[in-house]
């Protein structure tokens, strides 16, 4: 929990309905289990302490003090564990029974959580004894801690901030969760008893990780599992637990497992922080402290080392053309609206300027121009090598574009000459001379030709500032600004596939050193390989 990151679990006990005693036991299992795992927070489902297919054995007093009883004792084997449950159970409050999800920690209850929303339609019959809480938090003088479902529980040693909603309430148009989030919660936890019926489960999984997109926070669901399954329904025990959109952790259905995933508040604080619609409102709302330990959350499943790339190779797919298809969108707009018809890629042969070049011709084919409409400008100079260049014509070949070549050499020359460079020492002025008069030469043919400059630079150089003032991140329109360097490898590899009489280009431009070739070449060898001189591509996309 060092640096913002807990461990959560959520888990199915094996109970069996009306039996407290039994289910305690299995109760108490978990929490040892999940202790062990080192979770920081464990979710348990709904009424699990008595079962929530009990049906009219809720009008019985002995299942109701059997199960306060066994609440406290359940409590108590949290003492010494650095670890908040929320346990859900039937607390009597006022004369009245509700579903609670109960948060206990150190050895005591904290706070009980009612269930807003109870449903009682199709096959759910709460109503018959379960009462719906609409009121204000109140101190509940048995238990000795707070009752309502205004709460929010925070980590007192740390940044973590906890609340609870009780199954349908998530279900429901305005559920508790999302006032808890607004209140402060970045982590809502979610006691259940849903269910399974056909595709339910995929509907499960779509709220739980749509809401805690909409909320900006991390969202546990602890879900009733097979001990359940004794009159005419069926319970899965999906457990999930999802982190701003993102599902981290799922159990498979009918096995009453324990799910663990790794949450990052902090990263939740700061996106609420940057996301000006979020609006913080705690009106009506009590937060009780509960204390553990600080220490080093060792991470259940390691960080992606390519956040950008997706492992699934269909999901890698899906992505690319989905991106290939928004820059498209967006160069073939642009074109569109200035009246243009034309447009013009600087092509050195390198990884960025040739995804540029796809990405031209699928905007002309878009608009339904001619293939000659992209000008592709190849511009060779004193670090040009045979391979980048002949990969470049190929390419533009193959595509059936415009093509000029600029040999700018002469013209660096005398440039470097006219303002009293030795034109022999390879400093920064005579790496940016290159750079800028490529700008130029390119900006100057898409005057003439009435044409619009597409822009090849992407987000990696962009971020680190590994491009030229004035130079090669100047352009019309940009269309790999918002591209990561590990996710342009990727696009040119789906095109090279997807494109069958470029392939072996393509992968020949996959397969060359990343360089600017600013610097002379030796014996056609890239002089400057880029991950050389600043460092590998992964590892800055990484911390980008």
């Amino acid at each position: 929990m060092k640096d913002g990151i807990y461990k959560i679990a959520a888990a199915t006990p094996h109970i069996k309905p009306g039996d407290v005693a039994r289910n305690a036991r299995e109760i108490i299992a978990l929490i040892n289990n999940a202790a062990e795992k080192n979770a920081s927070v464990l979710v348990l489902p709904e009424l699990c302490v008595t079962g929530y297919t009990a049906g009219d054995l809720f009008l019985l007093d002995s299942l109701v003090s059997g199960a306060e009883e066994k609440l406290r004792e359940i409590a108590a084997a949290t003492a010494g564990k650095a670890l908040l449950a929320i346990v859900g159970a039937p607390v009597m409050h006022c004369g009245k029974l509700y579903s609670c999800a109960v948060a206990m920690c150190g050895g005591r209850i904290i706070g009980v959580v009612p269930k807003k929303n109870v449903p009682n339609y199709s096959e759910f019959y709460e109503g018959r004894m379960f009462t719906s809480y609409t009121g204000e938090n109140v101190i509940d003088e048995k238990l000795g801690c707070v009752f309502g479902n205004k709460l929010i529980f925070r980590h007192t040693e740390g940044e973590l901030t906890v609340a609870a909603e009780v199954c349908e309430d998530l279900w429901v148009p305005d559920s508790p969760g999302v006032h808890s989030a607004l209140a402060g919660a970045l982590l809502v936890c979610n006691p259940s008893a849903s269910d399974e019926t056909i595709s339910k489960a995929a509907y499960r999984r779509s709220l739980v990780g749509m809401q805690s997109a909409r909320l900006c926070c991390a969202y546990a669901y602890a879900d009733a599992g097979k001990g359940e399954s004794t009159t005419d329904t069926v319970y899965g025990g999906h457990n999930i637990i999802a982190e701003n959109g993102k599902i981290l952790s799922e159990g498979r259905l009918f096995r009453d497992d324990m799910v663990v995933a790794d949450i990052d508040v902090k990263h939740m604080a700061h996106e609420r922080r940057r996301l000006t619609s979020f609006v913080h409102n705690a009106d009506g709302y009590s937060e009780v402290g509960f204390s553990l330990p600080l220490k080093q959350t060792e991470f259940t499943v390691r960080p992606n080392k390519n956040p950008f790339v997706p492992s699934d190779a269909k999901e890698l797919g899906d992505r690319a053309e989905e991106i290939l298809q928004m820059q498209t969108a967006g160069l073939a707009g642009r074109m569109s609206n200035c009246n243009i018809n034309k447009c013009v890629v600087g092509v050195s042969g390198g990884l960025d300027s040739t995804l540029a070049l796809l990405v031209a011709i699928r905007a002309i084919d878009e608009l339904g121009l001619p293939r000659k409409n992209v000008i592709a400008v190849t511009m060779p100079c004193f670090g040009t090598t045979k391979r980048t260049r002949g990969n470049a014509e190929k390419a533009s070949r193959l595509l059936g574009t415009g093509f000029r070549t600029v040999d700018i050499a002469q013209s660096v020359k005398r440039h470097l000459k006219d303002i009293g460079h030795d034109g022999v020492t390879t400093d920064v002025t005579f790496e940016n001379a290159q750079a800028r008069e490529r700008t130029q030469v390119l900006f100057d043919i898409a005057n003439m030709e009435n044409a619009l400059l597409v822009g090849t630079g992407d987000l990696s150089e962009l971020a680190l500032g590994w491009c030229t003032y004035n130079g090669d991140h100047m352009s019309s329109y940009a269309v790999n600004a918002s591209i990561p360097k590990t996710l342009v490898r990727c696009l040119v590899a789906y095109e090279a596939e997807r494109l069958g009489a470029l392939r072996s280009v393509l992968r020949d431009v996959l397969d060359t050193p990343v360089s600017p070739e600013l610097l002379p070449a030796d014996k056609d060898k890239v002089a400057q390989p880029t991950e050389e001189i600043i460092g590998p591509y992964e590892l800055h996309d990484f911390f980008l």
